[in-house]
């Protein structure tokens, strides 16, 4: 004879991350969809860590270009991506867009995905 023993559950707020703790709400699913995509692109990893490694975790249009080897037009295309998806924002100073990174973008992205 089999004996069943039941066990209390666990809160899974507590130790689990959003994709791993349960089912996400289709807004939270859109929401890390939307940033993992915009990281899809090496590109764009590349040019979060240099604006990351920055002085003031930010950098001008202008230093940007030269370090991924593409045009402005073609690195503006690939911030857009990034502002669009929270990763950095855009700051106009002059006739130079400025990005800085969202330190709580990026913690919360990384916590989705922390066990």
């Amino acid at each position: 004879m089999t004996t069943r023993t039941t066990l209390p559950l666990a809160d899974e707020t507590a130790c689990c991350s959003p994709v791993t703790g349960g089912v996400l709400d289709v807004e939270e699913a859109q929401r890390l969809a939307r940033m993992f995509k915009a990281l899809g692109d090496p590109t764009r990893v590349r040019l979060l860590s240099i604006i990351a490694a920055g002085a003031d975790r930010e950098a001008c249009i202008c230093d940007l270009t030269e370090p991924v080897g593409l045009s402005q037009p073609t690195v503006s295309h690939h911030m857009k991506q990034l502002v669009d998806a929270g990763l950095v924002t855009r700051e106009q100073r002059g006739r130079w867009a400025f990005y800085r990174v969202v330190d709580e973008t990026l913690a919360s992205l990384g916590a989705a995905l922390t066990p």
